[in-house]
């Protein structure tokens, strides 16, 4: 790890993790995964600079109502959520962004001690210092260590950090967890408990199942935000990879499949064409119809979720509803 910016006041570090492993895994993911049958391409690669920038913009959609239903539950509950561990305590965000939903929490921390050390988590190094400054120009008691990389990266490098004093409240919000398949989400949370001590807690973001209509939906919008979000990861190919997608072939896709519980989103091929990514020395064939899997979103049960915890070192201690009840932010104690 280097460290590449400290604040004046020695409150703010950023430590970009490996940049030579993230090119490489990229390289290898993209070449795997327009190489397979059926295409795929990992949801972490969406969020470029503008994927990022576009899926704040999701989040302010009418439609897409897990931003604000997580809000409501973070806003009307924060304190409560604070007071769950005894501090003093360390706050980790695992995918940060912008940290807007995050200073709810903040906030109310900062009204139970007088100092807090926030540890953000996120893919995107711009995304973390420009939001690392902004919440440090708000809370004068924050010091921040920030880690530039993807969620298993920066969760490596912190089991080789030294504990901190008090409890640690990790926090994976937005219903993230959705992205990873089943399997993928209980490596996820081991991962997540390696860095914890037993005492600590999770606060777990998990949309919940519902109707198919309203599913749909938010990851279909009809100003067709979600659809430049999904499309724009075949803009990041041609950016690096000298690619030359023409996105008017291609078009975003959102299905809802009950069986799994899961919203699956896709890329489909308007017709029959080839790609040549010249950075990587590959051309891709597509066939008119043809999918290319971009990310899935489960959606939980209860039932579910307190399963999840007891097979990752965790046991589900409480949830916290929206009034509509649409989403859940659950507390995973480590045990």
């Amino acid at each position: 790890m280097n460290e590449t910016a400290t604040s004046t006041r020695n409150q703010l570090v950023i430590r970009q993790l490996s940049r030579i492993d993230f090119r490489n895994q990229l390289t290898a993911d993209i070449r795997a995964g327009l190489s397979a049958s059926p295409k795929w391409l990992l949801p972490k690669y969406l969020y470029d600079d503008l994927g990022s920038q576009l899926f704040e913009a999701i989040c302010l959609l009418p439609e897409y109502y897990l931003t604000r239903s997580e809000n409501e539950i973070l806003s009307r509950h924060a304190d409560e959520i604070a007071g769950t561990l005894n501090g003093p305590v360390t706050l980790l965000e695992l995918g940060s962004g912008n940290a807007a939903k995050t200073r709810n929490l903040i906030q109310a921390l900062l009204r139970r001690q007088a100092e807090l050390h926030y540890v953000p988590v996120d893919i995107s190094a711009s995304a973390l210092e420009s939001s690392s400054r902004e919440l440090m120009q708000s809370y004068p008691g924050l010091s921040i260590t920030a880690y530039a990389g993807d969620y298993f990266t920066g969760l490596k490098a912190l089991e080789g950090e030294p504990s901190s004093a008090g409890r640690t409240l990790a926090l994976f919000l937005g219903s993230n967890i959705g992205n990873f398949d089943p399997g993928e989400a209980l490596e996820f949370l081991r991962a997540v408990r390696r860095v914890l001590r037993p005492g600590d807690g999770l606060l777990l973001g998990a949309d919940l199942r519902k109707e198919r209509s309203r599913l749909e939906l938010a990851y279909d919008d009809p100003l067709g935000v979600t659809s430049s979000f999904n499309l724009n990861v075949l803009l990041r190919l041609n950016r690096e990879f000298d690619a030359d997608f023409d996105l008017r072939g291609f078009r975003h896709l959102a299905h809802y499949n009950e069986v799994a519980g899961r919203i699956e989103i896709y890329i489909e091929s308007l017709r029959q064409q080839t790609v040549h990514l010249r950075g990587l020395e590959m051309s891709v064939d597509f066939a008119a119809g043809e999918h290319v899997h971009t990310e899935n979103s489960h959606k939980y049960d209860l039932p579910g979720l307190a399963s999840m915890a007891t097979a990752t070192g965790f046991s589900l201690d409480r949830t916290w509803f929206d009034e509509a009840g649409l989403f859940s932010s659950n507390l995973f104690l480590a045990v």
